[in-house]
């Protein structure tokens, strides 16, 4: 028999990123020179070369149909040498070295529903945890929050009216995947698990849901002589982990999921260093489908944002320059005493940046 193996291995991880770059970008791959925003939604990049490449950003519903993907690639075939790419916001970019293509593209991605928008100083796209179609803890479905919230904020994505980009974002729970952001729409349970002993030993691992508690608040116990799970209430957070491992542990509510709003989160570096949003508004009621008191919250802190705020200064930022107290007078939110947290305490105040301090 021989040693030499009559199969080749075939790699199965990702591509190579660079197979999918547009021909413009991987001849100027690290050599551009400069960049504009010629109107919103769209980017002229100039390379050392001379080479002008546009892009055209437009926002997309995320959990997008299979007609919806199809009539996009269309629309890259016909105007953009057939390259486009998602963002990590869910909009979709098409790149073009051709202006000619440029209003071509926008007339064609908004005749079938697709507004281009989103880059410059205006609301982009919000990023949004999975919800009920992936998720198995969430305290309500993130995608419909995203719905509402972006039908209201419409125009600030299509049109520049703000000092600067404003970054959104949701979360369907308090543990997991959101992030920071300069408003960010998180959802939080606000009472432990309800548990249904009568089929919890028959439809869940025990084990694994002991296990999957972050703060051990869950443990083994005896409930009608059958092995069951409690929870410690003094110690429980209402993350809704348990939940994920088993059905039993029903930890959604209609009356006790509220949402919360933290502002002035971000992540990056340019002219200040990332920072932690802060709660502004809590307790709002978890009301689909059109969620009006969230709604009515993010509207009025970027009107007064939009009024306020100097050129290129981030939401965060005018909040530092103006203050906590101003910011709750001209928002007409209300502050509760447990709302701000600087983290004095914790390691550095959690100043994780590039940034050189003395």
């Amino acid at each position: 028999m021989s040693d030499q193996k009559p199969w080749k291995t075939i790699e199965s991880g990702p591509y190579d990123y660079r197979q999918a770059l547009h021909p413009v970008v991987r001849k100027n791959y690290g050599k551009w020179k400069h960049h504009e925003m010629p109107r919103p939604g769209v980017l002229k990049h100039t390379a050392a070369s001379g080479d002008v490449l546009y892009t055209v950003r437009a926002g997309t519903p995320r959990q997008d149909s299979v007609d919806l993907i199809r009539r996009i690639c269309d629309v890259a075939d016909k105007y953009a040498d057939g390259y486009l790419r998602f963002t990590v916001r869910n909009n979709v970019e098409f790149m073009t070295a051709d202006e000619g293509n440029v209003e071509l593209l926008i007339r064609e991605l908004e005749n079938i529903g697709l507004p281009v928008g989103g880059i410059g100083p205006c609301v982009t796209n919000l990023a949004h945890t999975q919800g009920w179609l992936h998720c198995d803890i969430p305290a309500t479905d993130a995608s419909g929050v995203v719905k509402s919230v972006m039908d209201n904020l419409f125009d600030y994505f299509t049109s520049w009216r703000l000092p600067a980009k404003v970054r959104i974002s949701t979360s369907c729970c308090a543990i997991n995947c959101g992030g920071q952001a300069d408003i960010a729409i998180i959802v939080k349970h606000t009472r432990p698990p309800r548990i249904n002993h009568d089929i919890l030993a028959n439809i869940c691992e025990l084990p694994k849901v002991v296990a999957r508690c972050p703060v051990a608040a869950i443990r083994p116990t005896v409930v009608n002589g059958r092995q069951s799970l409690m929870v410690d209430h003094e110690k429980c957070m209402y993350c809704g982990a348990c939940f994920g491992a088993c059905p039993a542990m029903e930890i959604n509510h209609p009356e006790h999921s509220k949402i919360g709003i933290w502002v002035g989160g971000k992540n990056s570096n340019a002219r200040s260093r990332p920072a932690m949003g802060c709660l502004v508004a809590q307790n709002l009621p978890n009301n689909p489908p059109r969620w009006p008191e969230v709604n009515e919250v993010v509207k009025k802190i970027l009107e007064v944002y939009a009024k306020e705020g100097k050129p290129w200064e981030r939401l965060g930022e005018w909040i530092d320059r103006v203050g906590w107290k101003h910011f709750f007078a001209a928002t007409d939110l209300v502050f509760e005493k447990d709302m701000i947290d600087t983290y004095r305490h914790a390691r550095t105040t959690f100043n994780q940046s590039a940034h050189i301090r003395f």
